[in-house]
């Protein structure tokens, strides 16, 4: 069907990209191997939906041009907007951050809640249809063209583009060996993240003047980290993980126990006196890992893998949800460019926009891994030196407000890293930074 675009998962990366296709596509069919539940209801195949999620500035900005009033309907439904530098209470390099607005802002809900709202707003565009409970076992076509999915029913669906948003499980690599291509070779590192999550009754005051929650290890020496976030219904979402945890907190003696130990007291104050809503859950991230679709030797027409199939973050860092969505934005860039014909050249032209994307989270994420001894894989080059100066920016940021607010900018893909190598930008930090790491702790 030429004028048809399947998009395989309904999750984050799916919804956007379905978003995306039907303003390029009459008929968008979008299917889903779990069973989607009415309204914000963790499901099966998110096994990290009950667990914190942050959508980062930039994910939030791309996300409301593809849905108008989206912040707006999350406010709305109990979300609360969060002032990067003055409504979260941060501790990092053994101490918090003083107050200093960056005039950046997101919108704290949970993960069931960011997609219901999202799935709502697809389902009712006119020439989408959902399917769930729906699963697409390989692709249709020859070698060099994609043609459609095959289901396990064994029906064939036919369709001019293909977006397999199937996440970090995606088969793909199966599929496009069936059709005698060679699968495209991959990265991985192995952090070994694990992290438990637990809900609370929310109530005026629990944090004192603060609206929200980070602790962030500085490794070598640390490697425990905490967060605790206000979400719809009144509640409190606190997570605590933490690199190479031999066992992470399940019970919630353990889950006390284990906040006791982070180097800041306020999210241990915080579970101590609030109301327990949930059982303690635990996730487990083993590896962070990015498929090098770019470099394929050959990529087929009519099929585009995006967001975790194509690369998978490590989850503490949040920037999935960002990356998939500036990913489906770029696959409607580059579907324009090609005047909607999803050929050879028009999917590489994806892949070599999407590994750009991916290029700076990826960078920042895996550096960051690798200051956490047991970390393993393949190291970055010039990783020594780019943590060195992530470290410098760090200390300048929490005594100089203007570079807080440039790199709160870089953190959330909202800015290109480059802003923190312009050559007065980098003088300013090494200055500052001598100052940041003398500076007396600020009082809690």
């Amino acid at each position: 069907m030429d004028d048809r675009a399947i998009v395989i998962g309904a999750g984050v990366a799916g919804l956007a990209a379905a978003r995306v296709l039907n303003r390029r596509y009459a008929n968008v069919t979008v299917l889903e191997r779990d069973t989607l539940p009415y309204g914000p209801v963790p499901r099966r195949g998110v096994p990290q939906g009950e667990h914190p999620h942050i959508l980062l500035v930039g994910g939030l900005r791309e996300l409301s041009a593809l849905f108008p009033g989206f912040e707006t309907e999350l406010l709305t439904l109990g979300g609360t907007a969060l002032e990067t530098g003055a409504d979260i209470c941060a501790y990092r390099l053994g101490r918090r951050w003083p107050v200093a607005p960056t005039g950046f802002a997101m919108i704290s809900v949970t993960r069931p809640q960011l997609e219901a709202v999202l799935r709502a707003r697809v389902t009712a565009l006119p020439g989408v249809t959902v399917h769930d409970q729906v699963a697409v076992a390989g692709l249709a076509g020859r070698v060099g063209q994609v043609t459609g999915v095959v289901l396990d029913s064994g029906e064939t669906l036919d369709a001019a583009l293909v977006v397999d948003c199937s996440g970090r499980g995606s088969r793909s690599d199966r599929w496009l060996g069936s059709l005698g291509l060679e699968p495209p070779g991959q990265i991985e590192v192995k952090a070994g993240v694990t992290y438990s999550t637990r809900l609370y009754r929310r109530r005026p005051g629990d944090l004192g003047p603060w609206r929200a929650a980070l602790v962030l290890p500085a490794g070598p020496r640390e490697s425990m980290s905490a967060v605790a976030l206000p979400v719809e219904g009144d509640r409190w979402i606190v997570g605590l993980g933490g690199w190479h945890v031999a066992e992470p907190p399940a019970t919630p003696t353990a889950f006390q126990e284990y906040a006791r130990q982070l180097p800041d007291p306020l999210v241990a104050a915080l579970i101590s006196r609030a109301e327990p809503l949930s059982d303690v859950t635990v996730a487990r991230f083993p590896s962070s890992r990015r498929r090098l679709f770019e470099k394929a030797a050959q990529s087929p027409a009519g099929y585009v893998a995006l967001g975790d199939a194509v690369c998978s973050f490590n989850p503490i860092y949040g920037q999935g949800m960002t990356c998939a969505a500036r990913q489906a934005k770029a696959l409607g860039d580059t579907l324009d460019r090609h005047q909607r014909v999803p050929d050879a050249a028009m999917v590489r032209d994806f892949y070599e926009a999407a590994a750009r994307i991916n290029e700076t989270p990826w960078r920042s994420a895996v550096g960051g891994d690798f200051t956490f001894p047991g970390t393993t894989g393949p190291r970055p080059r010039g990783i020594a030196l780019r943590n060195w100066y992530a470290r410098q920016v760090t200390y300048a940021s929490q005594v100089d407000a203007s570079v807080y607010r440039i790199a709160t900018g870089v953190q959330h893909l909202v800015d290109p890293p480059s802003v923190l190598l312009r050559p007065g930008f980098a003088a300013r930090v090494l200055r500052q930074a001598r100052i940041g790491r003398r500076a007396p702790a600020v009082p809690r």
